[in-house]
């Protein structure tokens, strides 16, 4: 499987390199990976990192790294994530400390969510959101999607907002 690049007016959507590696342990080892269940130490968060990369060739989707084309800082990621961890395809995002409040988050999710539905030819999407989230229970509305209470979710306590399907 190819993992495809994406753009932006102001972002490029890349596959994961081994420099994106601190950025990724930092954020999954702050209080802010409390939304993801964490924080993570070290050998959980290499887990999930490789387990990002590995879903394209397993899955045919996973995780894209953030960037800022003009900068080519790494910003963050957005994933479509499927496999045993997920009931359905899930839109995920998270973005470093510095890049939130800049629209980037959305202006990716927006990217990959379009990929998913125009090129992937997912049924569906949803993205699974702790309710105490609340920007991204909001990001999830400004993305069109609605609340699925009905929806299977992988942990009982998230929300699960739909895209499309």
């Amino acid at each position: 499987m190819t993992v495809p690049t994406l753009k932006t007016a102001r972002l490029e959507l890349r596959p994961m390199r081994f420099a994106d590696w601190p950025g990724y342990a930092a954020l999954m080892g702050s209080g802010r990976a409390g939304y993801m269940g964490g924080p993570f130490g070290v050998p959980a968060a290499w887990g999930m990192f490789c387990a990002d990369h590995a879903q394209w060739e397993f899955c045919g989707s996973g995780a894209l790294m953030i960037e800022d084309r003009a900068t080519g800082a790494s910003l963050g990621q957005v994933a479509v994530n499927r496999g045993p961890l997920f009931p359905e395809p899930e839109l995920g995002w998270m973005v470093w400390p510095e890049a939130e409040g800049r629209g980037i988050a959305h202006e990716a999710a927006v990217a990959l969510r379009d990929w998913a539905r125009d090129v992937a030819r997912l049924d569906s999407l949803v993205s699974y959101v702790d309710p105490a989230n609340a920007r991204s229970c909001a990001l999830a509305l400004r993305l069109g999607a609605w609340r699925d209470d009905r929806a299977a979710r992988p942990d009982p306590d998230d929300l699960v907002f739909r895209h499309f399907g």
